[in-house]
């Protein structure tokens, strides 16, 4: 017998002729396999049937005593295996990715951009979507692929900003499979030669869509040698060829992209809207969650819908741990905003007003208290600092708006809007300052909890020194509040008194230029008529002609020669001469008695041309020292 024969004994091999007919028969048609995957591939449930008892065969298999050829007529046709019911979990960022336009909150202008191109067949080649992370970037390119490859639920339907989501191109592209929707991520595919790939490929028309669509995400991270290979192509596509970009950081691609590209950017998602999102995600998810909880999660979200999921997703397993705990006060599986802020070490919001609270009344001790009693709870000291910023600049935003403070609680709004009354707008920001400062301070410290201490207990002190204005306000009063000398009854007071007052004023003169300020000195010799000198308080007058501004130098001057503190005060007249002055008529009185002298008559008669002359003193010659060296 050779190799190729076949052995006549029947036996039931699997090579025997009637073993392999019996094995045809049984086998599931194409149609059963087809079913069978894909119920085992998207989960789909089987249709119900009685489960066999425990001894009788798997439906799948013949009985033993049927014939191989003929099988049983009660014997059920071929079945697949149930399912497991228990899918793998996707996370609320990927179960709630927009499917249409209309589930793309904040992006409302490009929307409009884009149905007004297609409504008019003005279709770019090449589309950017730029904008911070998780606000939609991918998700539009997507959509826009839908948008221009949908043909309608009867297959006729042509380009639309309302894709309808049951088409094949539609479900193809939903589930990331439609051959001609080619996604690329340009982090692991920077180089000259994936660029080349696509330059090859857009040659070739699509396959089974209207345009072939090639999305590039993170597109910045291409060398630039692969920007300056796609050039030419990104100019001049076939028509049948478009361009779908998406980046975070626009800035890093060249002009020569960006001018040939329909740039979209993509704006961070208002809290508010983000709040109400989340809030429509719970109901579908069955999850009941605090108003102020979901408020918390979207201004931690930052703007971004996929940070908010991802927060959402574990704020929801979080409440979930503490359903059966019997320590969870009752809350079950509800997100409370306590759970949420527990989770994200955020501070209470009551703490938080608590600490402004002490901030505001100078409360040092309660101050440190509240401080140390949220970081043992696990809330960083970094987030103290930006929660009182945060306060801040809410009641400063109340008080310029005048509306009700942006707040999710009654009590909140209460008592920032009391604040916004009571606190001057100054004080507001110059505590402002002292917050941010000490933010920074906290940012960089290498240990944040002591330097929080010490920049709250600056600002503590430093909130409620007076501002300048009110400062000059209280010496302002306290100087008109001073009771009056009484005036000398005579004349020879009123002769005396300005010899005395001239007398204090040439011994401050000389404090002053004792005090190295010798500008000042001058200035006050020559400009200054002494009105009033007293203890921190210089009244004067000056010349119609002097119209700069002394008095910052003044004060200065007397706060370094007397250290005190100095109330300067400008009239418009009134006053004694100013020391040049009486220097000057002092001179003048002398000229004058010395002409009335019988030899000063006698010379002037003999010389009409003379003049009189002061007599100065001669400065000594100037020594050379450097022959005497």
């Amino acid at each position: 017998m050779g190799m190729g024969d076949s052995p006549d004994t029947s036996d039931g091999l699997p090579w025997e002729t009637g073993a392999d007919d019996a094995s045809d028969d049984n086998a599931p048609s194409a149609a059963e396999l087809e079913e069978a995957g894909q119920g085992s591939m998207f989960g789909a449930a089987p249709e119900p049937t009685d489960a066999p008892p425990p001894n009788s065969p798997m439906p799948n298999s013949p009985p033993a005593s049927a014939s191989p050829s003929e099988p049983r007529a009660d014997t059920p046709p071929a079945q697949p295996m149930a399912p497991d019911p228990a899918q793998p979990y996707r996370v609320l960022a990927r179960k709630y990715r927009p499917q249409t336009f209309s589930e793309l909150i904040g992006q409302e202008p490009m929307v409009r951009t884009l149905a007004n191109a297609i409504a008019r067949d003005r279709l770019a080649h090449a589309f950017l979507m730029t904008g911070v992370r998780g606000v939609g970037k991918t998700s539009t390119a997507r959509l826009i692929a839908k948008a221009l490859n949908c043909i309608g639920p009867d297959g006729q339907g042509g380009p639309t900003i309302d894709p309808c989501g049951v088409c094949e191109p539609c479900v193809a592209i939903a589930e990331g499979r439609h051959i001609d929707v080619i996604e690329m991520d340009a982090a692991s595919h920077t180089g000259v030669d994936d660029v080349r790939e696509i330059i090859e490929a857009v040659r070739y028309s699509a396959v089974s869509a209207r345009y072939k669509i090639y999305i590039i995400d993170e597109v910045h991270m291409l060398s630039r040698n692969a920007f300056n290979a796609l050039l030419k192509t990104l100019e001049e596509p076939p028509a049948h060829v478009k361009f779908l970009f998406a980046t975070t950081e626009v800035d890093k691609l060249p002009v020569t992209v960006l001018s040939r590209t329909q740039r979209f950017d993509l704006r961070r998602i208002p809290a508010n809207l983000l709040k109400e999102h989340f809030a429509e995600i719970c109901r579908k998810e069955d999850v009941e969650a605090e108003d102020e909880a979901l408020a918390i999660v979207a201004n931690a979200a930052e703007g971004s819908v996929r940070d908010g999921l991802s927060i959402l997703d574990q704020a929801i397993a979080h409440a979930d741990m503490g359903a059966d705990d019997p320590a969870g006060e009752g809350s079950g599986s509800v997100v409370t905003a306590e759970r949420v802020q527990s989770m994200l070490g955020l501070a209470d919001k009551g703490a938080q007003r608590r600490l402004l609270g002490h901030l505001l009344e100078g409360q040092a001790k309660p101050l440190l208290a509240g401080v140390d009693e949220q970081y043992a709870l696990g809330v960083e000291p970094l987030s103290m600092m930006r929660a009182l910023m945060d306060i801040v600049h809410r009641i400063t935003v109340a008080q310029v708006s005048g509306a009700e403070p942006d707040a999710p609680s009654a009590d909140e709004r209460a008592q920032l809007a009391a604040w916004a009354e009571a606190i001057p707008a100054g004080r507001l920001h110059r505590l402002w300052q002292l917050l941010l400062k000490g933010h920074e301070e906290v940012r960089q410290a290498p240990d944040p909890l002591v330097s929080l201490r010490m920049a709250l207990l600056r600002t503590l002190h430093a909130n409620d020194l007076p501002d300048p204005g009110r400062l000059a306000q209280i010496i302002a009063d306290a100087a008109a509040n001073t009771p009056a000398v009484s005036a000398p009854s005579e004349s020879a007071a009123d002769t005396a008194a300005p010899a005395a007052r001239a007398l204090d004023w040439l011994d401050l003169i000389a404090k002053v230029e004792d005090a190295g300020q010798h500008l000042a000195a001058s200035t006050m010799k020559l400009q200054i008529r002494p009105i009033a000198v007293e203890s921190g308080l210089l009244r004067y007058s000056r010349d119609a002609r002097y119209r700069d501004d002394i008095g910052p130098q003044l004060r200065e001057a007397l706060h370094l020669a007397t250290g005190e503190r100095w109330q300067i005060e400008e009239a418009p007249e009134g006053g004694s001469p100013s020391v040049i002055e009486r220097e000057q008529d002092a001179a003048a009185d002398a000229q004058r008695e010395a002409r009335e002298h019988p030899l000063v008559k006698a010379a002037f008669a003999a010389f009409p041309d003379a003049e009189i002359l002061e007599e100065r003193q001669t400065p000594s010659p100037r020594r050379d020292w450097r022959r005497e060296a």
